[in-house]
């Protein structure tokens, strides 16, 4: 296949840029400045290129070719300064919304491409109809339990909005929410699905590596189980 990734350096993005070469697959990976990354790139079957995705027309003119774009957007770049992330996202939690549209915007002329989101948790469900970016208590203490601050909950408000943006769309779009809590670790290959509610452990917490998350992203990218709808998953 041929996929796009946006945020192709980020903590996600490079690991589904990882798994899908490691799965065969052609990478064309996009940042928003990817000279650096493109000039010290030594694997095969993967092409860099600049990308500003909240302009619609620069992204439409990156598809043509791709069978699927997966944006792993987000303010900064998260592997390199997480607290430079965490501010961005903080001081504009509409940048989120604004990329679901633009994203959404560029497939109007390429309808047939398939796209993948990398959203948030804080929009699962922890009561039947109850999300957890609208439940202040609860999601303080999910914010806290992961060590970020609280005022990183207008970030996951950001990211509910972007679903719903999506959600109002008769594309081929794909809402993915990881684990709530999500940091490098182990590929494993082995973790479970769930759909609208976080997927927890036997001790109760929502967690999975971002190596099994890209696993994950790669297998609804060859195999697409969750069209015009969100997953998640975790162990």
């Amino acid at each position: 296949m041929h996929i796009g990734v946006i945020g192709a350096t980020g903590t996600l993005g490079s690991r589904v840029v990882a798994e899908a070469l490691e799965r065969g697959h052609h990478i064309r990976a996009f940042g928003r400045d990817a000279t650096g990354a493109a000039a010290g790139e030594t694997r095969e079957n993967i092409t860099w290129a600049s990308l500003d995705v909240l302009d619609p027309e620069a992204v439409a003119a990156v598809l043509p070719g791709l069978d699927v774009l997966v944006s792993a957007f987000q303010p900064g770049n998260a592997s390199r300064d997480l607290e430079d992330t965490v501010r961005r996202s903080i001081a504009d939690a509409g940048v989120y919304a604004t990329a679901a549209r633009s994203l959404l915007k560029a497939l109007e002329s390429h309808p047939r491409t398939r796209l993948i989101v990398i959203g948030g948790a804080g929009s699962l469900e922890v009561a039947p109809g109850v999300v957890l970016a609208d439940t202040e208590d609860r999601l303080h203490e999910t914010l806290d339990g992961v060590g970020l601050p609280r005022a990183y909950a207008a970030a996951v408000r950001g990211h509910r909005d972007a679903l719903n943006v999506l959600r109002t769309s008769n594309r081929r779009w794909t809402y993915f929410s990881p684990a709530e809590d999500i940091a490098p670790g182990t590929r494993t290959g082995r973790f479970r699905i769930g759909e609208d509610q976080p997927v927890r452990d036997a001790e109760g917490r929502s967690r999975v590596s971002a190596e099994d998350a890209a696993v994950a992203l790669v297998d609804e990218a060859e195999l697409p189980r969750f069209v015009q709808r969100r997953f998640t998953i975790g162990y």
